[in-house]
């Protein structure tokens, strides 16, 4: 994504946080369901199912359905697919894939929106160390995040967490740089962008201020980090042939250290782990 010259962000109260947070429990719920439904055999269309059943069961809205024209509630990216992929029946997962499901969805025009990145049977260890390495990457971009700090900062916890870990291959981790997080409340996408590496002209970034919510999402490749879309205009592919895993979660900061809305404990016990200094839920 291009960077935009001038940047609106939008700081939401104390009580629009609290939307946010309803809306990040449907999408944490909807996303435990669907790492339950994961299996060898069954297709991409009946995870959309599930996680259509558990958002409008909750009284929510998908963020995702009818987006830009997108045509399903969550995007389902298989193996080297590394986001926006569409849902179809066509698709059938199998012992040894690992696929990526973004899941979002809003409460009274607040949004929430997080993914994982979910083995599918037995993986190889090159892919279990790719999802464990994207994974602790996003918990330890979102613990370096501190009232008067700065966006870079959360940017410099993701970069250098991946780069201080060892390629099973003996190779590099290769880091998505052009699709990135974002802010989020009443758009799914707003000012300012949340990059996963930091660039020689990038800038410190804005303050982190109460109010500011973000979603942040390491998408890191196995090969290189370089990518390309296919002919449906939606989906991202690694240019290599790689796997690729995903991992987001939306957060904000409080005076007691960072909240994440869309884990199911507010991210206590993984933020606890890292050193963060918000243990309550």
């Amino acid at each position: 994504m291009e960077e935009r010259a001038a940047q609106m962000i939008q700081i939401k109260t104390r009580d629009e946080i609290d939307l946010m947070r309803q809306a990040g429990i449907v999408v944490g719920t909807a996303l435990a369901a669907l790492r339950e439904a994961v299996r060898p055999g069954i297709t991409t269309a009946d995870l959309d199912e599930v996680a259509r059943g558990v958002i409008y069961g909750a009284g929510a809205t998908p963020s995702f359905l009818g987006y830009h024209g997108f045509p399903a509630t969550i995007c389902t990216s298989v193996n080297s697919e590394i986001v926006h992929g569409i849902p179809s029946a066509k698709v059938v997962l199998h012992e040894g894939d690992i696929i990526s499901i973004d899941c979002g969805a809003i409460i009274e025009g607040f949004h929430g929106d997080a993914a994982v990145t979910v083995p599918v049977g037995e993986v190889s260890l090159d892919k279990r160390e790719l999802m464990r390495v994207t994974e602790e990457s996003l918990w330890h971009g979102m613990a370096a995040a501190r009232l008067g700090g700065r966006l870079v900062d959360i940017s410099r916890g993701v970069e250098t967490y991946i780069r201080s870990q060892p390629h099973p291959g003996g190779g590099s981790w290769g880091i998505v740089e052009e699709y990135v997080g974002h802010g989020i409340g009443t758009e799914m996408h707003q000012d300012p962008q949340v990059h996963n590496y930091v660039g020689p002209r990038m800038g410190r970034g804005p303050a982190i201020v109460p109010g500011l919510a973000l979603a942040v999402e390491p998408m890191v490749n196995l090969g290189g980090r370089h990518t390309k879309v296919l002919d449906d205009g939606w989906t991202v592919i690694t240019q290599d042939g790689k796997p690729s895993a995903h991992f987001e979660h939306t957060f904000t900061v409080l005076e007691d250290g960072p909240w994440v809305l869309t884990a199911l404990d507010g991210g206590r016990d993984r933020l606890a782990a890292i050193g963060s200094v918000r243990a309550s839920a």
